[in-house]
């Protein structure tokens, strides 16, 4: 009862226009836009173009160190992952939500009509989250059929759940713990993103990637989880499905780049009132592919069929940071998945980007993906240290058309500027990838700007004693800094 009052409480805001992350697509305002693309944060950009892509330009938006003239004492806190940028539906201007992953909480900006930031709150404490909270999706009426509402996951442990945040909820609200949607199911869980409605007309369908290495007490490893309901936008009473191989074989790298794959979501016994290791017995039991670590997952925009095309991440493991776990990914892989037209628990699945035939020098860790009409933006999290890397953090766009895929973005380490160091290398990490990337999300409809686009970036060694407890709960002793950028002249 509790979540039926939530989801009629996030229909009330289904007129606002909102943009959501993942490269979600935007919903546009039909307004004349106020907005001026520029720097409002006093950090300079944390990344640069790679050779090829110097018509980028990158405008600094917000970062921990800024102070916003109508909330002096907010502290934009460290690690922003998921995030979301709607029209303020109380107001004129725009408000964003950000995950805060290490904190466990979810941030509320307000803007102006030009897209200056200027006053910050939390909706979301550590103690409300309860659970790292990583990539989100904001599911909206207009693009999903019900909404808005901030659909955050969690990624503790494999007991972790899906939070369902109103973008209007109170600031007296971001203590609580029953924003969760046990349908969705319990585990390791990096994000839940819905299908658009225009997929399977009717139904609500959300894609789920579970954050799992293998291990002896999870041997299911990382999942790609399906829940789907008869009902537009019904969380509460649908099932949850495992992807699986029709042929049964659950072993990740017997699958190679260029082959497809017949697979099938195969549903699973009720799992409201289970354990998240129950689950992960039921899904290994039912003969679910092994991933090495699911993380994001995205649709290609465009409508029609590319809404059932789907693209999602294996982070991949490592045995010491050196050698591959027999069976998974040790560098990470980008898989392709089309559903079946009619019958959304049939599909075929490829590799279609992958580092472990080229270790050091291709895909390093992909975490984040953002999907366009005709690319695919792949984020890394190069922080697991493998000595054989060879380069830092990318963000890589993958060509959809010719399968092919080159360095976009790098993070400016400047590791020979001592002054840079000083301030952004406080923690005194020289190796390579000690930085990553939060989603990148497409505001060009709600702006009105064109080909423009959110990244969140997590600049582990900016540290500073300033930066602790940004929540306010007392319970958050993380000092990092973050970043959020805008890029213009991203192509879709």
């Amino acid at each position: 009862m509790q979540h039926r009052h939530l989801l009629s409480g996030f229909l009330t805001l289904a007129v606002s226009s909102l943009v959501i992350t993942s490269c979600k697509k935007d919903d546009k305002n039909g307004s004349t836009s106020l907005v001026e693309l520029k720097a409002h944060s006093s950090t300079p950009s944390l990344v640069y173009p790679m050779p090829g892509f110097e018509n980028l330009e990158l405008y600094p938006l917000i970062s921990s160190e800024d102070k916003l003239p109508e909330s002096p004492g907010f502290i934009y806190g460290a690690q922003p992952d998921g995030g979301g940028l709607i029209r303020n539906p109380s107001g004129p201007g725009y408000l964003m939500l950000t995950n805060h992953e290490i904190l466990f909480s979810v941030s509320r900006v307000f803007f102006d009509e030009t897209l200056k930031p200027v006053r910050g709150e939390y909706i979301v404490d550590r103690e409300g989250g309860n659970m790292r909270l990583c990539s989100a999706t904001m599911a909206t009426f207009e693009e999903h059929g019900f909404g808005p509402v901030f659909l955050t996951a969690g990624e503790s442990s494999q007991e972790s759940m899906v939070h369902a945040i109103s973008p209007a909820a109170l600031v007296s609200d971001r203590k609580r713990q029953d924003r969760v949607l046990p349908a969705l199911g319990k585990a390791n869980m990096e994000n839940a993103v819905p299908l658009p409605k225009e997929a399977y007309p009717g139904k609500t369908l959300i894609l789920i990637g579970e954050d799992q290495s293998y291990a002896a007490s999870h041997a299911s490893a990382g999942q790609l989880l399906l829940y789907m309901s008869n009902t537009v936008g019904d969380l509460q009473n649908g099932a949850l499905h495992a992807l699986k191989r029709t042929d049964g074989n659950q072993v990740e790298m017997d699958m190679v780049k260029g082959t497809q794959y017949e697979v099938q979501f195969t549903k699973l016994p009720d799992i409201r009132s289970k354990t998240g290791a129950e689950i992960n017995t039921l899904v290994n039991n039912a003969g679910a592919i092994r991933f090495s670590r699911v993380e994001d997952v995205d649709y290609r925009k465009g409508g029609g069929a590319n809404s059932r095309e789907i693209y999602f991440v294996a982070t991949g493991q490592a045995v010491g940071s050196t050698a591959p776990e027999p069976g998974y990914t040790m560098w990470g892989r980008m898989y392709k998945l089309v559903m079946d037209a009619t019958d959304p628990t049939k599909g075929k699945l490829e590799v279609v980007a992958e580092g472990d035939s080229n270790p050091g020098n291709d895909l390093i860790n992909p975490d984040n993906v953002c999907a366009t009409e005709n690319y695919v933006y792949i984020q890394e999290d190069g922080d697991s240290y493998y000595p054989a890397a060879k380069h830092d953090s990318y963000i890589w766009q993958y060509n959809i058309s010719n399968k092919q895929y080159k360095p976009w973005l790098n993070m400016a380490h400047k590791r020979t500027d001592a002054a840079w160091n000083a301030k952004f290398n406080t923690a005194g990490q020289p190796r390579l990838g000690s930085w990553e990337y939060g989603a990148m999300f497409d505001i060009s409809d709600v702006t009105g700007k064109p080909n423009t686009f959110i990244l969140n970036i997590h600049p582990h060694t900016w540290q500073s004693a300033a930066f602790a407890n940004a929540d306010g709960s007392g319970l958050n002793t993380n000092n990092e800094g973050g970043q959020t950028l805008i890029i213009s002249g991203v192509s879709k």
